[in-house]
């Protein structure tokens, strides 16, 4: 039989299965690493703006927003190539800064610092965190066509120009990643951050509003508030990669930061979307490992994409570490509801951006078996509505019995679509 590798954190788990009864979704067309010399062609080239050069002026501080530890966007190499390119152009060191798009995350640790921008950026340039709940560093900038406050770090209007590095991927309410999302929800206060997440659901059905899901811009409430917030800041310029199974750069646009990123996305779809004839009894998916299962809220969003291959009240197979627990201890709070209506009703009282979250899982949890392959507490998983098991075909010995299945060995980052 077959063998595959299916990633689990920073490890991998080897898992033998029958061609005949099982097709892999895989739609990544990932290819090899761009170099330096490739990436520094594609800032000559931006979209719709000037280059860097031409925007930065000698003497001028500049911000860079960069991602957390929850994003692999190989920010290393390009904010090497960047920073290198502002000082040969006559911007000072000590003028440039990086902030860490954290949104409602932890704290990045001095370590993953230095993982994501390289030691040699984190010991020569300026290092800032984020705090959504800190109303020392969050300014008031109105608020949105819908009433929403916008409410941003202040460090992005303390500097002449901002660079946002970001990263493409699927995301199950905001539709993409990266681009806007650096500043909000990356950069916002909590009533922010709150505000335009809570868009992603409509309270009079108790359901995800219209037009809000998985690879969806236009139509979109919550990016379409992402992006009225992010443009009382206007970046001077964005650059959005998208990266391999090993991190490596494989595609990046830069340039003005609306169009740029548009362009990445519309890329990333057409590589990254499997189309299948119909839904199948099982579903085994892994979240592709590190970082994308750091925590049960990053490790969801491969649960959601292989929910759009399982036939209702099918099995699902999720592979994911967890190494860092659900990412946020509260989560556990909103299971108390039973229900995901009750929960529903709960989260339009008192709206939480982990409560949304929460109802996702659980709303998935009445609508399939879900079995985890993962490091978290067993009770902890069963209070959630999942099923624990030490191995994947010790989950497969206990799902109802399936003639055919898929395999998704890297869920955070396909898109699933049925004839």
């Amino acid at each position: 039989m077959p063998k595959i590798d299916l990633k689990y954190g920073r490890k991998s788990i080897s898992f033998d299965y029958d061609a005949s009864r099982f097709e892999l979704l895989d739609a990544s067309r990932d290819g090899a690493g761009l170099s330096d010399a490739e990436i520094g062609a594609r800032l000559d080239k931006p979209i719709g703006s000037g280059t860097i050069e031409e925007i930065v002026g000698a003497g001028e501080t500049v911000l860079i927003i960069v991602p957390d530890a929850t994003r692999e966007v190989g920010c290393g190499q390009v904010i090497n190539l960047l920073v290198r390119r502002l000082i040969a152009n006559g911007t000072n060191a000590f003028d440039i800064r990086v902030i860490f798009a954290t949104g409602i995350h932890r704290k990045v640790t001095d370590s993953e610092k230095a993982a994501i921008v390289t030691p040699f950026i984190a010991q020569r340039i300026k290092m800032l965190d984020h705090d959504p709940r800190d109303l020392m560093q969050i300014v008031g900038l109105g608020e949105t066509s819908g009433g929403i406050p916008i409410e941003l770090n202040r460090v992005l209007v303390e500097h002449d120009h901002v660079i946002v590095i970001g990263g493409v991927s699927f995301h199950y309410f905001a539709g993409f990643t990266g681009g806007r999302k650096s500043i909000c929800p990356g950069l916002a206060s909590s009533r922010t951050i709150s505000g335009t997440h809570k868009l992603a659901f409509d309270c009079d059905k108790l359901d995800r509003r219209d037009g809000v899901g998985t690879g969806l811009l236009d139509g979109n409430a919550v990016h379409e508030a992402f992006i009225e917030a992010a443009g009382r800041i206007a970046p001077s310029f964005a650059i959005t990669a998208a990266v391999n199974d090993v991190g490596d750069i494989t595609d990046l646009h830069c340039g003005d930061w609306k169009e740029s990123h548009r362009a990445a996305c519309d890329v990333f779809m057409a590589n990254n979307s499997v189309t299948i004839q119909k839904r199948r009894d099982l579903v085994i998916v892994s979240c592709g490992g590190y970082p994308h299962d750091i925590n049960l809220i990053q490790a969801h969003k491969a649960l959601d994409a292989a929910s759009y291959a399982c036939n209702e009240g099918g099995t699902i197979i999720l592979v994911a570490e967890c190494s860092e627990g659900l990412g946020r201890a509260d989560l556990m709070d909103w299971f108390s509801a039973g229900d995901s209506r009750t929960l529903a009703a709960k989260l339009c009282g008192k709206y939480q951006v982990n409560g949304q979250t929460a109802w996702s899982l659980l709303k998935k949890t009445e609508r399939f078996d879900i079995r985890i392959v993962s490091d978290l507490p067993a009770e902890t998983v069963s209070q959630m509505g999942l099923t624990t098991c030490p191995t994947i075909d010790e989950a497969m010995k206990k799902a109802a019995p399936f003639k055919s299945g898929f395999i998704i060995p890297t869920g955070a980052k396909c898109l699933i679509r049925t004839v």
